[in-house]
């Protein structure tokens, strides 16, 4: 039996009213405990800043220790309540001790932010069976391990907000990320199903798809194959305006949809478009990347080294094309590995 066109208007209504009615009480972030992981740089770091403008009390976590002092550093002179812990992301018992040190300090976590990331960038003959591992271990599982450790207590108290950081690569596979995109995937479906699962428990879940933005991440992505020739594309791609957007401005908006308590925010007018282009026609996009792939470097051999960024850098990169991506990594605390 086919549902009727009134009960169909009904939900749409019934739908629309609720989200109103969300907008309009927005999350006071004054006080509450915001936990940011990969937030000692890059998007992670800005984000983690913009929630202490709010008031907010952070936490930070990240494999490096160096970089890691230098944020809480940097927001403990702001005035900002900060507890900066080293953490693997994708070690569950790493996250556990993570939790279990923040509910000492503060006592709760009112909002978490699954942020870690890692990239490679290379075709798939150059990259390897790490590398896919790496990438769903930092990027799905590293986010799989905290929510999970911190949704009982948000149930408990009915209320808290999950926020995850996929990437339009999560909607459409990018070529030369294969790895990246099939864990940002992964991220996109838990997501959207753990919003669904919570919502009648006051725990919001939002899940970012991002398209380029300039954090200056590019300088710490690795890159296989034609090291030099695929860090020249995509540091071109990371930092150009027209096909990037400034780190500080997405933090605001992922922040700003965070106290909404939105369902999806997609970053950049490029995203939107290739989201809603791969919706309507999504062989068509396939086959379009497909052609476009042929352009780009391929045909070196598989066990070949992975490079930093940084460690590739040419003429091109270092030149006025990439200022605004060196200006961010300087910002982003991307110059200190």
């Amino acid at each position: 039996m086919r549902p009727r066109p009134v009960a169909l208007a009904g939900l749409a209504v019934f739908v629309a009213a609720a989200s109103i009615l969300r907008r309009r009480s927005l999350l006071e972030l004054r006080g509450r405990v915001v936990l940011v992981t990969g937030s000692s740089r890059g998007l992670g770091l800005a984000l983690a800043e913009e929630f202490a403008a709010h008031g907010a009390r952070l936490v930070l976590c990240a494999r490096s220790a160096a970089s890691l002092e230098r944020a809480r550093q940097r927001l403990a002179a702001r005035g900002t309540e900060v507890l900066a812990v080293a953490c693997d992301i994708g070690d569950g018992a790493q996250v556990q001790a993570l939790i279990a040190r923040t509910e000492e300090r503060f006592g709760r976590i009112d909002v978490l932010v699954n942020n870690a990331g890692v990239m490679t960038v290379g075709p798939l003959e150059a990259q390897s069976l790490d590398d896919f591992e790496e990438a769903m271990r930092v990027m799905y599982w590293g986010t799989v391990y905290p929510t999970l450790a911190v949704v009982p207590s948000m149930r408990a108290r009915g209320s808290g907000a999950i926020v995850n950081i996929a990437s339009v690569g999560g909607r459409i596979s990018v070529p030369h990320l294969l790895p990246y995109s099939s864990a940002k995937f992964a991220v996109v479906g838990f997501s959207e199903g753990l919003r669904a699962e919570l919502a009648r428990d006051g725990v919001n879940v939002t899940t970012v798809v991002p398209g380029l933005m300039r954090t200056g991440s590019h300088m710490n992505a690795w890159t296989r194959g034609n090291h030099q020739l695929e860090y020249t594309l995509f540091s071109l791609l990371a930092t150009l305006p027209v096909t990037s957007m400034d780190a500080r401005r997405a933090a605001r908006q992922i922040v700003a949809a965070t106290r909404r308590g939105d369902a999806e925010l997609v970053l950049t007018i490029q995203a939107q478009l290739a989201t809603l282009l791969h919706g309507v026609a999504p062989g068509l996009m396939v086959d379009a990347f497909g052609l476009g792939t042929r352009l780009l470097p391929s045909g070196v051999d598989i066990q070949s080294e992975r490079v930093r960024g940084r460690d590739s850098a040419t003429s091109v990169t270092e030149s006025f094309l990439t200022a605004l991506g060196r200006r961010a990594a300087a910002d982003l605390n991307q110059d200190l590995d």
